[in-house]
């Protein structure tokens, strides 16, 4: 199998790092990935476009009934003798521990399961031409927690920027003056600390600034990217 395919390795690595790759095939994964660049270049990508969503994820302790469902998978007419040490019963129960919470992050980020936790809010900001040939024309996608407390902001192409520029981030109300949401990266992924302020807004912007972000608090560059809110 030509691993070095990037449809192939993208397809893999996005099963890797949302968890749903399992068992041997998930240890053979991790076997070939030291020895192949492209399948170890997809994995850095799929971690960056989703963990950083795993902030809105809020943790959540399992109901007693799921620990006995696990207990009879596990345990059973095979369970462990009782002279067996408490440090075996320890380690075992903390890697099923450790897979229940990988295995609930993944589902969080990828399925948005009906629950108590209300789904994540994707927002797409499109292009608006202002800036000719200052940056790629692309588009920006703002995944935003469904209680508006955490956001995660990616170009779905890199915004080519001079070096004394950069992307801030605007949150725009139905009236008044736009907020800013602090400067965000124009290759990768960026946590927004301050969706609090996502309160009463209608839209999302992206405007081109200094190096340093806006330095009178308002858009001073052209805005170059535009998204309709409703939370």
């Amino acid at each position: 199998m030509d691993y070095s395919r990037a449809a192939l390795a993208d397809h893999l690595a996005a099963e890797y790092v949302s968890g749903s790759l399992r068992g041997p095939a998930r240890r053979r994964f991790e076997a070939l990935l030291p020895a192949h660049p492209t399948l170890l270049a997809a994995v850095r990508e799929w971690q960056s476009r989703l963990m950083p969503l795993t902030v809105s994820v809020e943790p959540r302790k399992p109901p007693a009934a799921v620990w006995k469902r696990i207990e009879a998978r596990i345990g059973g007419a095979t369970r462990p003798p009782a002279r067996t040490s408490w440090w075996s019963q320890l380690a075992l129960w903390r890697g099923v521990s450790a897979f229940a919470s990988i295995a609930a992050i993944g589902l969080a980020v990828l399925l948005a399961s009906p629950g108590p936790a209300q789904p994540p809010v994707v927002v797409v900001l499109s292009a608006t031409g202002a800036a000719a040939g200052a940056v790629v024309p692309a588009s920006f996608v703002a995944s935003i927690s469904g209680d508006g407390r955490a956001m995660v902001t990616r170009p779905l192409v890199n915004v080519s920027l001079e070096a004394d520029r950069a992307l801030e981030l605007w949150a725009l109300p139905g009236s008044g003056a736009p907020r800013s949401l602090g400067l965000i990266s124009a290759s990768g992924a960026t946590v927004v600390k301050k969706a609090k302020v996502l309160e009463g807004a209608t839209g999302l912007a992206v405007s081109l600034e200094p190096a340093g972000g806006s330095p009178t608090g308002a858009p001073t560059g052209p805005v170059l990217y535009v998204g309709k809110l409703q939370l």
